[in-house]
């Protein structure tokens, strides 16, 4: 009797050790935006026309020591040295315009709440989503959909800095948990980090109404990764958008530097933590564009800002074929990124109505 038991007991340790291997195997997604970055800074580094122009930049030559150099590689290598220093050697980076690499959306509004619906969604929607305004989408994201289904029910978390993102993802209808503008962790077992965030995130004021810093919306979306280990997470940053409104040229810079930390940040916990290591893919992106011609349009963007339609695309992780920075000729558009999300989960059949079409990241099933 002793040895039966003792073999069931085997039996369901050897199955239990199955199940845990098979969880760890599925693939988990992180993607991320990166509010408003332009192309030219993330390919180039600083703006010649820019970094020294004192209509916007506070102390031109401590901006110009810290942020010039003659070399675009090396400059765009000091603005997000994680970026250029190890994500190019894990996978794909799309959108550099001077290599034939295009990447735009497909709405023509050009701006925040559309652009992240169409990346969200996986189609643009002109006729609806036609404003910032805090009104819940009627359209389904990719969150959405992988939360009406038995397999990813509970398992999809959201984390913005901008206090938009509850009503863009639908927090209501969708049931989602959306940490967003200057929410705080909410729950009974938060980490001491939680606590201390939300202790600390009213003490430190946002140089914005709309928009926390996005060192809290990082912290929040790690600890709540250590905790509940959701299986697609969504962070969205949002400060070097505001910057770049605000006319502040060194801080537009500082927060795309800080933001490449913060994604680093992001990175490394994967690759410490059991459930997300080696098994995750990262998906990064931008809602929009900005000016560039004349040169005072690189604070802004919408229908009228030429240029503002164009964007980039970054991804790696678990099976994505390393391709480093694209130069071949191509043409991507933000509403490949909602179905390229679902592929890489093996519901594909989740996007049927979108109109974009995945990406050809060769994940190894």
């Amino acid at each position: 009797m002793k040895r039966i038991l003792l073999s069931v007991g085997v039996l369901l340790l050897s199955m239990n050790a199955i199940k845990a291997q098979t969880k760890a195997e599925t693939s988990k997604v992180v993607a991320i935006t990166v509010d408003g970055l332009r192309w030219q800074e993330l390919f180039s580094g600083a703006d010649a026309k820019l970094v020294e122009n004192k209509k916007y930049v506070d102390n031109p030559k401590r901006l110009k020591t810290e942020f010039w150099r003659e070399n675009p590689q090396e400059r765009r290598a000091i603005l997000m040295p994680f970026v250029w220093g190890e994500v190019i050697k894990m996978g794909q980076i799309h959108g550099n315009r001077n290599l034939g690499s295009y990447v735009n959306l497909t709405n023509n509004m050009w701006f925040s709440y559309p652009g992240y619906n169409e990346i969200l969604t996986g189609k643009a929607d002109d006729e609806r989503i036609t404003s910032n305004e805090k009104i819940n989408n009627p359209n389904v994201t990719f969150l959405e959909r992988l939360q009406n289904t038995s397999d990813y029910k509970g398992k999809i978390a959201a984390f913005g800095s901008w206090d938009v993102f509850p009503y863009i993802i639908n927090e209501e209808r969708s049931g989602i948990p959306v940490n967003a503008g200057f929410k705080t962790a909410k729950g009974d077992s938060l980490s001491q980090k939680e606590l201390f965030l939300n202790e600390l995130q009213p003490e430190v004021p946002s140089p914005w109404n709309s928009v926390r810093l996005d060192a809290f919306t990082a912290g929040y979306a790690i600890e709540y990764m250590k905790r509940k280990h959701p299986e697609v997470v969504y962070v969205a940053f949002g400060e070097t958008d505001d910057f770049a409104h605000d006319g502040e040229y060194d801080s537009y810079l500082k927060a795309a530097r800080n933001t490449d930390g913060l994604i680093k940040k992001l990175y490394d916990f994967t690759q410490q933590d059991d459930f997300y290591k080696d098994n995750t893919v990262f998906i990064i992106s931008t809602d929009h564009g900005r000016g560039e011609k004349p040169i005072d349009d690189w604070r802004n963007h919408g229908r009228k800002i030429n240029g503002a339609d164009q964007v980039w695309m970054i991804v790696f992780g678990q099976g994505v074929e390393v391709l480093g920075e694209v130069s071949s000729e191509e043409r991507l558009f933000s509403n490949q990124i909602a179905p390229t999300v679902l592929e890489i989960l093996n519901k594909p059949e989740l996007g049927e109505n979108m109109e974009g079409k995945s990406l050809k990241l060769q994940i190894k099933s």
